[in-house]
């Protein structure tokens, strides 16, 4: 793995100085990042209870506390007595004079067309179309599904439902049916809103036999609002919905603890899970991300493409927005009509804060003629997240897409709204690695029986509750239960590998379920497709372990080649298997090296490798409402029964 010195990202004087956290170290009159860090995880009640007079958090009534475990530590009961609605933090920035001619939220569609409004627009747009759904007797704890495309109508509903008190249901807008139904149904929403189509590579995506679908399915849901053109007559117009008068009504009144967010994320086996997120979680949080990790603040130009039926989809949004920053939204595929779009993106809109997921990432950097084109000078940070990223694809995108920007790696999750890791701006940052567990987040590695590793392989832990993480899945607290916090008794078990080094950076390492145990020793399959990305003619890899009567696991490879390499496909599979041997030594020899055109990835761009492993084990599928693209399955299995035939 390239983690040479020489490769370490340093903040300049300026860049430390410039950082608003170091704003923040400043404010608690403490002498740097570290001690500010400890001081979170010392003395959590001061840090929160100051970080939200510092956010600028707007409250209809004061928290007496930080937090009240009367129902134990797994189920917190954060800034007890408040009141709030988190939206009244966005609209402080609408309604703020000094707000007046920055835009609030810009949404490029993949055609070209530009649509945005100001902030006072927006604020005004959030309020008439809250004063519409209330006319329809939408309002508090109601569940409203959200499946429509991101932009300026996906931004407005999402911030008009929570301005009501109702919970929105975010949906993957490439979903099918089945796959909208089992998220809809447990939760028993009652409205959705949704898109009557949109396009992808040029082709019109038809979104209305699916909607349709789940209605006739689905005997709770009484409402559709349909955004876009050619609206079935059976339904309400987002339009009209939108063009309602303001009805002077304030935002509902809520408490911490009350659910704005229920978001479902797929386990590997049965129905997904529904991660609740609260008005005094996951904004406090995410807004203290954006500050802390992000550096984002009024007159930034924040931009990470990401669908709203994901948790990234909401995570943006509150990035920007509860920050007073400039929202770019961007729908459609990232490489329409060519690899340029993302640059041009960047330079049309003054892009300053760019994020993207590492598969994106390395196809850039595999197109990087392209990628390259626009003018890109205007960032000034970049963020990465979503799944592990090799250090060479972290380097070139930190110098060459970014050229010289930061770049701040950032893992958390849906269940736990912002960072467990991420990067700050005001110490060094190692390719591929994280430099700070995040403030007020008490996470660390440990071993099967919970003791602290330092430089092994570990599960990634938080070692107390944390104010963002889910409160529990919707009607589900045993499953809940046994996915965190039941593993060690009283400590959360994210179900990630990572290594902790001694000068306290970080490396993620996979999934635990993924773990890789090969002549009895134990790695991440991360640390493999490392090594193997680094030879330039591989795009993509993914690792995996099967049962093996001699060592236990074997180890088998996958890997897509890059765009335009036409050698021998058996000498290059040798050459991997040669450089792991040689990398991470003898014993991690990969037993097969199989060259595929696709992995199967989730929509968010994820590789599956539990369904690459599932295949080869003859194992059912499990849940695949998440899958992308299922011709990378028939592909693997047609690789599979090759192999058995040759061997047999």
């Amino acid at each position: 793995m390239s983690r040479d010195d020489k490769d370490i990202w340093h903040p300049s004087h300026r860049q430390a100085e410039e950082a608003q956290v170091t704003a923040w170290v400043r404010a608690f009159g403490l002498a740097d990042y570290d001690a500010l860090h400890r001081h979170s995880l010392e003395r959590p009640d001061d840090y929160w209870m100051r970080v939200i007079n510092e956010l600028g958090i707007v409250w209809s009534r004061r928290p007496d506390a930080y937090v009240s475990f009367d129902r134990g530590p797994e189920f917190p009961d954060w800034f007890p007595g408040g009141e709030l609605n988190w939206v009244d933090t966005v609209l402080r920035w609408c309604d703020d004079p000094r707000m007046a001619g920055q835009r609030g939220v810009v949404a490029e569609q993949e055609d070209g067309t530009v649509q945005w409004l100001s902030y006072p627009e927006l604020g005004e747009a959030v309020r008439r179309f809250a004063a519409g759904l209330r006319a329809r007797g939408i309002g508090h704890g109601d569940r409203v599904g959200l499946l429509t495309e991101n932009g300026v109508e996906a931004t407005v509903s999402l911030l008009a439902l929570a301005y009501v008190g109702a919970i929105v249901v975010p949906l993957f807008s490439g979903f099918g049916a089945d796959a909208i139904i089992s998220r809809l149904k447990p939760s028993a929403v009652s409205t959705l809103i949704a898109t009557t189509g949109f396009h992808r590579r040029g082709r019109r995506v038809d979104l209305v036999p699916v909607v349709e679908e789940v209605a006739r399915q689905l005997p709770s849901l009484q409402h559709i609002i349909w955004k876009g053109t050619d609206v079935p007559s059976s339904g309400i117009d987002w339009q009209e919905v939108a063009a309602t008068t303001e009805d002077g009504l304030p935002a509902e009144r809520m408490s911490p603890s009350d659910p704005f967010m229920v978001i479902y994320t797929s386990g590997t086996t049965g129905k997904p899970k529904g991660a609740v997120h609260t008005h005094g979680g996951f904004p406090l949080k995410i807004a203290h991300d954006s500050l802390v990790h992000f550096n984002v603040g009024p007159g930034k130009v924040y931009c990470w493409p990401a669908d709203m039926g994901w948790i990234a989809g909401t995570l943006v949004l509150s990035c920007a927005l509860l920050r007073g920053a400039t929202l770019v939204c961007y729908d459609g595929a990232p490489d329409y009509p060519d690899w340029s779009r993302m640059g041009r993106l960047v330079a049309r809109h003054g892009v300053t804060h760019y994020g993207s997921a590492p598969t994106l990432i390395r196809g850039l950097a595999a197109n990087e003629a392209l990628a390259l084109a626009g003018d890109r000078s205007t960032v000034e940070l970049l963020i990465t997240a979503g799944e592990g990223i090799d250090p060479e694809h972290f380097i070139w995108f930190q110098r060459r897409f970014g050229g010289g920007a930061p770049l701040i790696n950032y893992t958390g999750g849906t269940e736990v709204s912002g960072a467990l890791l991420s990067s700050v701006v005001v110490k060094p940052i190692r390719p591929s690695g994280f430099n700070t567990g995040s403030p007020g987040v008490d996470v660390g590695v440990a071993d099967a029986g919970g003791n602290a590793l330092v430089g092994e392989v570990g599960e990634l832990v938080v070692r107390s509750p944390f104010v963002g993480m889910t409160h529990s899945f919707w009607q589900d607290d045993e499953r809940y239960l046994d996915s965190y916090w039941r593993t060690l008794p009283g400590i959360w078990v994210h179900g990630d590998l990572a290594v902790r080094d001694r000068d306290g950076s970080f490396f993620m390492m996979g999934r635990s379920d993924d773990t890789l145990k090969v002549a009895g020793k134990r790695l991440g399959p991360a640390e493999v497709e490392e090594v193997v990305l680094e030879l330039e003619t591989v795009s993509e890899a993914a690792a995996i372990g099967v049962p093996d009567a001699t060592k236990g696991e074997k180890l088998l490879v996958f890997i897509i080649i890059m765009p335009g390499w036409a050698g021998d496909g058996a000498q290059l599979a040798d050459q991997v298997a040669r450089h792991v041997a040689d990398r991470l030594g003898k014993p991690f020899k990969p037993s097969r090296v199989h060259l595929v055109r696709q992995l199967p990835k989730t929509r968010s761009s994820k590789v599956m490798r539990r369904v690459i492993k599932r295949i080869w084990t003859d194992q059912p599928l499990g849940d695949l409402s998440a899958l992308d693209n299922p011709g990378a399955i028939e592909e693997l299995e047609a690789v599979r029964n090759a192999e058995r035939s040759i061997t047999a």
